[in-house]
């Protein structure tokens, strides 16, 4: 599945998002350049925060997520357990 289309259903919050006409490649990038260019969209985004909770309850694995990496959401979710 993939986790960036656009799904209202389940994340009506996305219709909103800064992301939503952003090449989703940048979104999913081994790059540094590519996952800084993420999190900047992700920074101005009026919906960054329903991102965020959305990706760390369904606990996604990869991408950038409401301004954080993989890396930051297993921390926040080690923190929180």
């Amino acid at each position: 599945m993939d986790l960036f289309v656009l799904d209202l259903e389940e994340r009506p919050w996305a219709a909103y998002a800064a992301c939503r006409d952003a090449d989703p490649d940048m979104f999913f990038s081994a790059a540094e350049p590519g996952v800084a260019a993420a999190i900047r969209i992700c920074n101005g985004c009026p919906v960054q925060g329903e991102c965020l909770e959305w990706a760390l309850e369904t606990r996604v694995r990869y991408g950038v997520w409401g301004g954080t990496t993989e890396r930051d959401r297993r921390r926040m979710l080690r923190r929180s357990a």
